[in-house]
């Protein structure tokens, strides 16, 4: 049997707008990271850049990075109530790299495939649906005029897509309207070349820390998030069937060659996945694109504040419509009780403890019919 053609890969307009589909999420996470950590945004920019890149010509699908969520909400809280190291980060990011490269090869996902109900990878994307819209709140309160400027100009491009047949750019007008602001408030950041990435060397006390707030957590919400759901998602948006073992190959992959020289955890994401098809993404050119983009902000930009500089209104008037996609898609489930109710459980607890209550329901209400069956009359 000859091998399947590579998918083709487009560099047009609207690309590029899917391409900025996820940097509501990913901008903010990152600047925060940077802002209450001793880790280097520059790096974390530089293999962003290298791996959207990769991601693009290996996938030729627009299948999203981001960082670790799990990792980076801990990590932002611990620049309140104690600061996690870079060295803490890096013993996470080196273990979920191991974990999730062997999972890759092994058959690992074929098991939890069968074991895992679609319901409750559906709950897993609505309650990150949910989760996004909260967190574009946030940004509301923050940023109200932008906010409103951001969710005008998608609103517009929405009309003028559906009765002018015009490609969908309202990423790109966003962002650029955002940027433009943010600049009459604050600016140009200033502008640098980038020194070479060192090794971070963690110290041995890292290592029990590390395992017990980093890793533990951030594992389930990959296997849940980061792999079944984008696999699940990338069906139901291009038809084509990615395997969650080819997704865990990459993580595994990256984590392993940019975290230790001070990169941050990475992973892919269906919520991620979702913002960029949302706003036009179609093939890898998008990952290209955005790769790029990234590579030219770390390269010559050395200071946090070429991420602040986006004005945060317009971030949040992007994940509205990023968790409104995502939701949407949620719901093509078959048992929407179990759905909604991880959801819900996802945005008022934890992705964890959703995705724990999800499966004891799901086989827990099996067994108790198949008792009634078995002691009926």
């Amino acid at each position: 049997m000859s091998p399947e053609p590579a998918l083709p890969l487009s560099f047009s307009l609207s690309e590029l707008a899917g391409s900025l589909g996820d940097f509501g999420t990913i901008i903010p996470l990152i600047l925060a990271v940077a802002l209450v950590s001793d880790v280097n945004p520059r790096y974390i920019l530089l293999f962003f850049g290298i791996w959207f890149i990769l991601t693009g010509l290996y996938y030729r699908l627009p299948i999203p990075l981001e960082p670790m969520k799990a990792i980076a909400v801990v990590v932002i809280a611990g620049g309140v109530t104690g600061a996690v190291t870079s060295g803490e980060i890096a013993v996470a990011g080196l273990v979920l790299g191991i974990v999730f490269l062997v999972l890759g090869y092994g058959r690992f996902f074929e098991i939890i495939g069968r074991w895992v109900p679609e319901s409750v990878v559906r709950g897993i994307q609505l309650g990150l649906a949910l989760l996004l819209l909260r967190a574009s709140a946030g940004f509301v309160i923050q940023d109200p005029v932008f906010f409103g400027i951001g969710i005008a100009i998608i609103l517009g491009f929405l009309i003028l897509v559906r009765y002018r047949q015009v490609p969908d750019l309202s990423s790109i007008c966003v962002i650029a309207a955002g940027f433009i602001g943010g600049v009459l408030l604050y600016g140009i950041p200033p502008v640098s070349l980038i020194p070479p990435p060192h090794l971070v060397i963690p110290v041995p006390s890292d290592i029990p820390s590390a395992f017990a707030t980093l890793v533990l957590p951030q594992l389930v919400l990959t296997i849940a998030n980061a792999i079944l759901a984008t696999s699940l998602l990338t069906k139901d948006l291009f038809g084509k069937d990615v395997p969650p073992k080819k997704f865990s190959t990459t993580i595994g992959l990256m984590n392993l060659t940019s975290v230790p020289f001070g990169g941050f955890p990475m992973c892919h994401g269906a919520g991620g996945l979702a913002g960029q098809y949302r706003y036009g993404a179609r093939t890898g050119g998008a990952n290209i694109y955005a790769g790029l983009i990234f590579l030219v902000l770390a390269l010559f930009f050395t200071s946090p504040q070429v991420l602040s500089i986006i004005a945060v209104g317009v971030l949040g008037a992007l994940l509205v419509f990023v968790g409104i996609e995502m939701g949407r898609h949620s719901l093509k489930t078959e048992s929407l009780l179990i759905t909604c109710t991880i959801g819900i459980l996802a945005l008022v607890s934890s992705i964890t403890l959703a995705f724990i209550v999800g499966m004891i329901a799901v086989y827990g209400y099996g067994w108790i019919k198949k008792k009634t069956v078995a002691f009926s009359p």
